[in-house]
């Protein structure tokens, strides 16, 4: 079995380094890491030719203009050659540690979609951004609403698909949106979803958190639009 791990990334000169060399660590299956530069103004393109030139299982690609985590992962599986599909962020929120408890529900089970909650008990999760925690709980109710799913995190990062699942939908939000349009199409395709417990490591905005109000919008408008009119 061959993993395809894919890193979309926009302005992560201060992760991306460590970051990848954690997935590196990743020895249990063959893996290939694409790195999808959503055209980035720092110096995340040259850590990602020092990278590519260093290590054989990383290939990259630059998007001409600023386009969204979507788009960036619509690119990556476009190029990717793995049975299985895993979104890596590229900061340092989500613990490439814990691929293996990620992949078991794809080789014990009948898995074709995993997602890694972090409200089923990891060994850790910073506490951080009570409003946050609340907009996700709003969003993954009302997709479990639509979707008859039981999902604790559906805004989750770490998401996981087989290569034949992923590409039975064509992908069409650019930024955060994707995160409910991916889950709703595969839903209304009756893939088998698990769920497996990660840790997690809020960032700040700070520090370099993307996310905002009026992405949680977005997503609404996304919940309802993939269920009724796609």
């Amino acid at each position: 079995m061959k993993i395809s791990i894919i890193v979309p990334c926009f302005n992560e000169e201060r992760t991306l380094q460590n970051i990848i060399e954690k997935v590196l660590l990743f020895n249990s299956f063959d893996k290939e890491i694409i790195i999808i530069d959503d055209h980035s103004t720092d110096n995340t393109d040259k850590i990602i030719l020092n990278l590519c030139s260093k290590y054989k299982d990383i290939k990259s690609v630059r998007h001409g203009s600023n386009q969204g985590k979507g788009s960036a992962i619509k690119t990556g599986i476009k190029i990717s050659s793995g049975d299985i599909i895993i979104i890596q962020d590229s900061d340092l929120e989500y613990n490439p540690g814990e691929y293996n408890n990620l992949l078991r529900p794809f080789i014990e089970a009948d898995a074709d979609v995993v997602y890694g909650s972090r409200f089923l008990g990891g060994h850790y999760v910073r506490l951080h951004y009570y409003w946050h925690y609340i907009a996700n709980k709003i969003l993954t109710n009302l997709c479990n609403i639509f979707t008859n799913l039981n999902m604790t995190d559906m805004e989750t990062g770490y998401k996981l698909f087989k290569k034949d699942a992923i590409n039975s939908i064509n992908i069409e939000e650019k930024s955060f949106g994707v995160e409910p349009e991916i889950t709703i199409k595969l839903a209304k395709k009756n893939f088998v979803f698990y769920e497996v417990p990660i840790s997690y490591r809020g960032r700040s905005y700070e520090q370099g958190k993307k996310i905002r109000l009026k992405d949680a919008v977005r997503a609404v408008y996304c919940i309802f639009k993939y269920k009724f009119f796609s």
